[in-house]
């Protein structure tokens, strides 16, 4: 079974910094991706950013694109989103998701595991 548990959220300013974890555990061959969606009540998933463990490339979407990084670290099974120049409408809770890699990466269905979210709010 596989387990994610993100961490990392909380309150910043806007222009400040967050960085997000992924830990997974039970990941078991297989080309898997680790996603990161939000959402803000009323609004569906967005799907923000996504990395392949296999070979490491990265995805974003265009609204956190060079602001928004994301890092692998296989040894610890971790993904972090390193999340800079935040903005208000950046304000959403934040989740990890992990599923065999595809390349509708920002799909949410695409992904069979979720992690439980965590909040981040950035105020102006």
């Amino acid at each position: 079974e596989v387990q994610l548990a993100e961490s990392g959220g909380g309150l910043v300013q806007v222009g400040g910094s967050l960085t997000l974890s992924c830990a997974a555990s039970g990941l078991r061959g297989g080309e898997y991706a680790i996603g990161w969606f939000r959402q803000v009540p009323g609004k569906q998933r967005e799907g923000i950013a996504c990395v392949g463990l296999t070979d490491g490339s990265t995805y974003s979407a265009d609204s956190v694109k060079g602001r928004f990084t994301l890092s692998r670290d296989n040894a610890k099974n971790t993904v972090s989103l390193q999340m800079n120049s935040l903005k208000p409408e950046d304000t959403a809770v934040y989740y990890c998701a992990a599923g065999v890699w595809h390349r509708d990466w920002d799909i949410d269905d695409e992904y069979d595991s979720w992690g439980q979210g965590t909040q981040v709010t950035v105020s102006s």
